[in-house]
């Protein structure tokens, strides 16, 4: 399989294989793994968030309301480290 890479990707991945004496190929193959990995993990997420909110295990929060109690947590985390 073959792919071509925008200049400053296929740059970035050159540098990349200089520093580590690792082929290039090899960090492309990675990062495509690990890419692929968290697409999966993300997605069975997605899925089980879905089957809870249309089984009713769970309520679905607003989206202003769910901002405001992540900038809530958010403070009083910021309350709790100083």
């Amino acid at each position: 399989m073959e792919f071509h890479l925008q200049p400053a990707l296929a740059a970035k991945v050159q540098e990349w294989s200089a520093q580590t004496g690792r082929p290039a190929g090899e960090a492309v193959e990675e990062a495509l793994a690990g890419y692929f990995s968290e697409l999966d993990e993300l997605r069975s997420t997605l899925d089980q968030r879905y089957d809870d909110i249309a089984s009713g295990k769970i309520e679905p929060v607003e989206g202003e309301e769910a901002f405001r109690l992540l900038r809530e947590r958010a403070a009083a985390r910021q309350k709790s480290i100083a």
